[in-house]
C-alpha cells in the first residue's frame, strides 16, 4: 500500500517531467510570435521574432506560421511578446501616404506615360489606393509600385493631365 508521501513524491515527478515527453507534443503547433513587444507602425525583422509551440485546439484562424510571412511587414496594432500575431496584425509599409503628390504610370503596349496625382487613400507595396487627377478632379484607382509611385490600369483616364505632363516635359529638355 503506497504511503501519502510516496504518492505526493511521484505526483511532483509527474508534473516536473518536461512537456516535450508527453504524447500531446508530437502534434502540436508552431506558431510565430514576437520575441519582444512590438509597436504600432514598427517594421518587422527575423530578430524579432520566435517560435512558439501550442496545442492544435488553441490555434487560430490566420494565425502566422512562418516568419518569412512577417519579414518586412509592418505592425497596424500593439503586439505583445510571446502572443500569437494574426495576418490582420500586420500590412506592408505604407509607400504611398494619403494626401500625398504621387506619380502615375500608364503603360500600354508601345507607349508609357506618366502624370501627377494626389492620394486619396493610403496603401503599401501591391495594394490598391484611389488617386485623383488634379486637373480633371477624376479619381483612379492604382496600384502601388514602390515610394509615391503607382500604376494605373486600363484606358487612360484624361488626356489634359498627359498634354500638360508632355508640355511640361518638352520645356525642360
Amino acid at each position: 500500500m503506497k504511503t501519502l508521501s510516496s504518492l505526493i513524491v511521484g505526483s511532483l515527478l509527474l508534473a516536473s517531467v518536461p512537456a516535450f515527453a508527453s504524447p500531446a507534443f508530437a502534434s502540436d503547433v508552431r506558431i510565430v510570435v514576437p520575441a519582444r513587444d512590438i509597436l504600432r507602425g514598427e517594421v518587422i525583422a527575423d530578430a524579432d521574432l520566435s517560435y512558439a509551440n501550442v496545442a492544435p485546439d488553441r490555434v487560430r484562424s490566420g494565425v502566422v506560421l512562418s516568419m518569412n510571412d512577417l519579414d518586412g511587414m509592418e505592425a497596424r496594432r500593439f503586439l505583445k511578446a510571446g502572443e500569437p500575431v494574426r495576418n490582420d496584425d500586420v500590412r506592408h509599409p505604407i509607400l504611398v501616404a494619403k494626401g500625398a503628390t504621387v506619380t502615375m504610370t500608364f503603360a500600354e503596349p508601345g507607349i508609357t506615360l506618366t502624370a501627377t496625382g494626389r492620394a486619396v487613400s493610403e496603401g503599401g507595396m501591391g495594394e490598391t489606393v484611389t488617386v485623383l487627377n488634379p486637373i480633371s478632379y477624376r479619381q483612379i484607382t492604382a496600384v502601388v509600385t514602390g515610394i509615391g509611385q503607382v500604376r494605373a490600369g486600363g484606358e487612360i483616364p484624361v488626356a489634359s493631365n498627359i498634354v500638360a505632363t508632355s508640355q511640361l516635359a518638352s520645356t525642360q529638355n
